[in-house]
């Protein structure tokens, strides 16, 4: 049974399915993490979280082929057991907040606005630093972090950048890493969202609707990064996450906002 969401809804989704495809071919810098607050303008936080998680893990099929010999082994076996961690804090920060959605709402604005600053910031952070090899407790924390922001609105992306930009790897090994993490990440991310009933059989037609969309998203991000720079796709979407964020965080809903009944 289709699920009663306002028609804003599917527009948005479609946009946000298509961003998420797009990050994860490598384009874009992250922009899939507009997808969550996008949607959670219109939707519950939980639900718009819980219908990404299926497509996400669509479009990692995609991404992991083309990218599974291209990744960073030592990082991957670092973060990795440290997102565990944060996946279990954050299904439990889940759990205890599930009833209270300005909390949620609240929460996923934050980590909208602090996406932007730190996307505003990566530049002057990457200029400022040299290369060096991170201490194998740090991978376990920015991976435990990942692990949580990732649990809560799919947005890992900060803490393992801040972990990767030191070692300065070519940008294709970067983007390989972060997409068999991530693929690794969704995974273990289910067991939580089945166990809380984050993900739940009705939103199962949702996610068939969306679901082809996520390759076409990945197609497209493969078609830009071999053509285009980002920087003006970036502003955009960043101006977007920006503007969903404070209204997350102002808890306006997005349908009263554009005076839609």
């Amino acid at each position: 049974m289709l699920p009663d969401y306002p028609t804003v809804f599917w527009i948005l989704a479609v946009i946000s399915v298509i961003f998420v495809g797009i990050a994860k071919a490598g384009f874009g810098g992250g922009v899939g993490i507009l997808a969550t607050p996008l949607m959670a303008l219109v939707i519950p936080v939980a639900d718009s979280a819980a219908i990404l998680l299926p497509l996400l893990m669509v479009c990692d099929v995609f991404a992991v082929a083309h990218y599974r010999k291209h990744f960073h082994r030592r990082s991957v076996k670092l973060l990795l057991p440290g997102a565990a961690i944060g996946i279990g804090i954050g299904a439990l920060f889940f759990g205890y907040f599930s009833a209270n959605e300005r909390v949620l709402q609240i929460g996923l604005g934050i980590l909208s606005l602090f996406f932007v600053v730190f996307q505003a910031l990566r530049a002057v952070i990457t200029g400022a630093l040299t290369k060096r090899h991170p201490h194998s407790a740090e991978g376990i924390f920015m991976g435990a972090v990942a692990g949580f922001t990732s649990t809560i609105a799919h947005a890992g992306g900060p803490p393992t950048t801040i972990y990767l930009l030191p070692q300065q790897l070519p940008r294709n090994l970067f983007v390989g890493t972060t997409v068999i993490l991530f693929a690794a990440i969704n995974q273990i991310k289910l067991i939580p969202y089945v166990g809380l009933d984050i993900l739940r059989a009705e939103h199962l037609v949702a996610i068939a609707i969306l679901a082809p969309l996520s390759y076409a998203g990945v197609r497209l991000g493969i078609f830009f990064n071999k053509r285009f720079t980002d920087r003006w796709f970036n502003i955009v979407v960043y101006s977007i996450l920006f503007v969903a964020g404070v209204q997350l965080i102002l808890g306006q809903n997005l349908i009263q906002l554009l005076g839609i009944v």
